[in-house]
């Protein structure tokens, strides 16, 4: 028998124990990379351990047939596909779903450009015909994502595989989840007792309401690495405009020095040095593309430095992001649409965090206590 890294086995065991909370009689799907293999095995194991009914595994075929990750698959579609198939709701994937309740992905890229090249609006148009699937996972199934450290991700992080292991696992294992999820209860009263927030930094003055809407807890339920405190922003009411610190990425896109513009809560213009006709056909998706669904406060200070990676990038302490698009609805978003796109402010060289006219937060340390 292979030797088992014991960070993997350690990975495995958060995920279903933790994240999912896996328990006798629940039925569980793996949806795995083919490179996150072992840690897939490792998951399956403790499923079965955790009594799971049963478990299925799918590498490299996303039931959403469009994924975070490239494949050869979801690359044959798009290129392949004829309009009425992109169209096509996935009825097999929906019926599986709504078998389920637990849903656990694993994303180990293989090749973080494989979709660098395929039209936009294909992605854009697919992104909607799925929604309903993806809203239906969020809501009634215990989910978690997470990521197997592999050779593309670590070149996208421009570290040597040995080293992105040493960021990705640490994030992962060597944090007290439970203590987390405390701490960030006290921070999501200061976040709920705020009306307004203002957001300043170079390139960067930006307004926006937060009244009456309701902070979440990124404690590692459904992200896994997490640590962060997100909320959603009155649709109307942000205003000013914000310079990103780093590229935004979408669907093996990048977007270089991306400038907003918002008047009415909504973005009125949208530049960017590298993909700005690719930026405003995405943000024309749908009528809620161009809307803040999310502010997110990272919050996670074992995380340190920017990989091109949002599960971990969102979550660098002393960050904010804001996503385009769809809010989620347990923090009282109204905002509607098939795009979520989070976009990260860096706050540590020169940023400033207000809430109701009380500086909160100075290039990235708080200060205030929770």
């Amino acid at each position: 028998m292979a030797l088992v890294d014991p960070r993997v086995s350690k990975q495995a065991k958060i995920l279903v124990n933790y994240s999912a909370r896996c328990k006798k009689g629940d039925r569980a799907l793996i949806v795995s990379d083919r490179l996150a293999r072992p840690l897939a095995l490792e998951v399956y194991k403790e499923l079965i351990k955790a009594g799971a009914a049963e478990v299925r595994v799918h590498f490299d075929v996303d039931e959403q047939v469009i994924s975070r990750s490239y494949n050869e698959f979801a690359e044959a579609f798009f290129n392949l596909a004829k309009p009425n198939q992109i169209s096509e709701f996935p009825k097999l994937a929906d019926q599986e779903l709504k078998g389920l309740d637990v849903w656990i992905r694993l994303y180990a890229q293989e090749n973080t450009r494989g979709f660098s090249t395929i039209d936009a609006e294909k992605i854009s148009t697919r992104a909607k015909v799925v929604r309903p699937i993806i809203d239906y996972r969020v809501l009634k199934t215990k989910w978690v994502i997470t990521k197997f450290p592999t050779e593309a991700q670590a070149q996208e992080a421009d570290m040597s595989l040995s080293e992105y292991e040493n960021f990705v696992f640490p994030a992962i294992n060597n944090v007290d989840w439970e203590a987390k999820r405390k701490e960030q209860e006290r921070l999501i009263k200061i976040v709920d007792a705020a009306s307004e927030v203002h957001i300043l930094g170079p390139e960067t003055d930006l307004r926006m309401t937060i009244a009456g809407r309701h902070a979440e807890n990124g404690d590692g339920r459904f992200n896994m690495p997490d640590g962060e405190v997100f909320t959603s922003v009155i649709e109307n009411s942000t205003k000013g405009y914000i310079t990103y610190s780093y590229p935004a990425l979408y669907l093996g896109k990048e977007f270089h020095n991306v400038r907003l513009e918002f008047s009415d809560g909504c973005v009125v213009k949208a530049a960017a040095d590298k993909g700005e006709k690719d930026l405003n056909k995405i943000l024309d998706m749908d009528k809620g593309a161009r809307t803040i669904g999310e502010l997110g406060i990272g919050n996670n200070y074992h995380i340190k430095r920017f990989t091109k990676d949002i599960l971990f990038d969102e979550k660098i302490g002393g960050t904010i992001h804001l996503a385009l698009g769809f809010g989620y609805k347990e923090t009282g978003s109204k905002n509607e649409s098939a795009l979520h796109w989070d976009m990260i402010k860096d706050l540590r060289a020169g940023g400033e965090l207000w809430f109701d006219e009380k500086l909160v937060q100075r290039e990235g340390k708080w200060l205030v206590k929770f």
